[in-house]
Parts: C-alpha cells; structure tokens; sequence
C-alpha cells in the first residue's frame, strides 16, 4: 500500500476526476486542486487557447510543470488532466508522492457525459467515438500500471460514485499516522 498523504485522481476524459474529486477533497479534510484549471489560472485563458497558441506540446509543458508544484505538496487532492499521464517523469511524480486513484469508464459513458461539452480541444474532431477510442488504447495500460486503486465507472449521480470511490479508498488506502485526518468520519 502506498502510504501517502496525497491523493491524486486520474482517468479518462468525462470519468468525474472533478466532480468526484471536490467531494472526495471536502471529506477527506483536503484542499482539491484541479490541473487543468490552474492552467487556465496561470495562463489567463482557457485550455483551448492554450492548445491553438502552443500546441499540445506547450500545454503538456505546461501541465508537467504545476504538476510538479501541486504534487510535491502535502495533503492535497489532485484531479489531473487525462493525458497527464502520458510523460513518463509525470508518472514517476505521481507514483512516488502520492496514493494513485484511477476513475475508470467505458468509451459510451465518455460520449454521454461529454455530448454538450466543447472545451475540450482533443476531442474537437467529426468522430469522438474513434478519438476517445485511440486515447484509451494508449492510456488505458498507463492508468493501469500507475494506479494503486482502480474505482470501476456505473451510471449513476456524482454523489453515489463519490460515496463508492470513498467506501473503496478507506477499504485500501493505508495511510501513514501523521496523515491528514477525514473531516466526516
């Protein structure tokens, strides 16, 4: 067991590593920090901007460097960018400081939960089914090896999934005695 005092939310696009997180940061007695929106803070503009001024490669610059900053905090939640995963030293990150939470979902849920949402630039393509397809097949093993608890997706309100993410993490996150205690216990 990863005995960290960091929690730290990854997954797929649409998966709710906001929504969930913010409840799981509010139970646990934790700050929550969102990467993509600290981006957006630094930056002054929203992730689409970023990616028509830099590309994918600045943005994920971008992203490499505040997750270096947020994750080396102690005691916070973190919910990262879906493809924040996919730099190496970003996992190593990851892995070493912080307890690793991958919110799983099928590619349908993805299209559901994502149907009205156009900030995403990756996903500003004629066929979503296929773009979140490719990105699975690459990330999917990532979240995988990285995580050291993964949360399966069900239908459902934001609620009862952070009920079910919540039930888990006590069952398996072995935290250390000094770590932060939960505020709802």
């Amino acid at each position: 067991m990863n005995p960290s005092l960091n929690l730290f939310i990854i997954g797929p696009t649409g998966a709710g590593k906001t929504s969930i997180g913010r409840r799981l940061a509010t139970h646990y007695g934790l700050p929550f920090v969102d990467l993509d929106q600290e981006i957006e803070r630094h930056c002054g503009v929203d992730v689409n901007t970023v990616f028509e001024i830099e590309g994918e490669a600045g943005f994920r610059q971008r992203e490499s460097a505040l997750l270096d900053e947020f994750s080396s905090r102690r005691g916070v939640l973190l919910a990262t960018g879906a493809g924040a995963v996919l730099a190496e030293h970003n996992r190593q990150q990851l892995g070493e400081r912080g307890y690793v939470v991958w919110l799983q979902t099928t590619i349908e849920q993805q299209l559901e939960r994502l149907e009205r949402d156009h900030r995403r630039p990756l996903l500003a393509v004629p066929n979503r089914h296929e773009r979140l397809q490719a990105m699975a097949q690459v990330r999917e093993p990532i979240y995988r090896e990285l995580a050291d608890l993964a949360v399966p997706g069900e239908h459902g309100s934001v609620a009862a999934a952070s009920e079910r993410c919540i039930a888990l993490i006590d069952r398996h996150w072995q935290r250390q005695p000094t770590a932060w205690p939960r505020q709802n216990a």
